[in-house]
């Protein structure tokens, strides 16, 4: 019974300092490896208290050797946007302007009553009043309504163009830009090519956002 007891609270705590290492996380922004990390966690823990007479650290080894892969995927994300895609996805449109896209929802398998109820839970009464709502990585509905809904907010959808100093293109082609005419943009602000910038954004009000790598600047 002691060794149980004994047990549960060394892997509670082996557990805990393995979540701190793993940086902070909202649950609801945790990738899906994050995910599968978290259960296996749990797996390892249940094993190693139901069976005391197997060494303890044949389940301090697993653990660690999970919370490696952990950090060692969060250090690629940092460095490589397509890995960052390939492992947690990236937003999609489902509304813009107040129409449905379909297809994307499709892609995205995701129906109309799922749409339904996260635009209910953010207090929104119909599709029409929706300007933006955009289908996080995490599962998520960002809903940006219209301005008359909200005049206090006025920047409307913002959507990156450029990230990691790579030239996002499919959000400059539902922008209905090109490349030609953004590196004109930022020729115009002092800039030569997209690398030198880490963001840019561009809002519904034309207000642009600049962070380069150096030093950040608003204009």
């Amino acid at each position: 019974m002691f060794i149980v007891i004994g047990r549960t609270f060394a892997t509670y705590l082996v557990i805990l300092i393995i979540f701190r290492l793993m940086g902070k996380r909202e649950i609801g922004e945790l990738s899906i490896l994050d995910l599968v990390v978290f259960v296996m966690l749990a797996e390892i823990g249940v094993f190693s208290i139901e069976d005391p007479q197997d060494e303890f650290i044949h389940a301090i080894i697993p653990m660690i050797v999970l919370l490696f892969i952990q950090r060692g995927t969060a250090w690629l994300s940092l460095k490589s946007q397509m890995f960052r895609v390939l492992l947690d996805g990236k937003p999609s449109v489902i509304i813009r302007e107040g129409k449905i896209n379909e297809h994307e929802m499709r892609k995205q398998r995701y129906n109309f009553d799922d749409l339904m109820q996260q635009l209910r839970e953010n207090g929104t009464r119909s599709v029409a009043d929706v300007d933006f709502a955009v289908l996080e990585p995490s599962g998520k509905l960002s809903i940006y309504e219209k301005s008359e809904k909200r005049p206090n907010d006025s920047s409307g959808f913002i959507m990156p163009l450029i990230a990691d100093g790579k030239i996002q293109y499919e959000n400059l082609k539902q922008n209905h830009k090109d490349e030609d005419w953004l590196r004109k943009e930022i020729h115009k602000r002092g800039y030569e090519n997209p690398e030198q910038i880490s963001f840019l954004s561009v809002d519904q009000e034309n207000k642009w956002y600049i962070d380069t790598y150096e030093a950040k600047k608003k204009d």
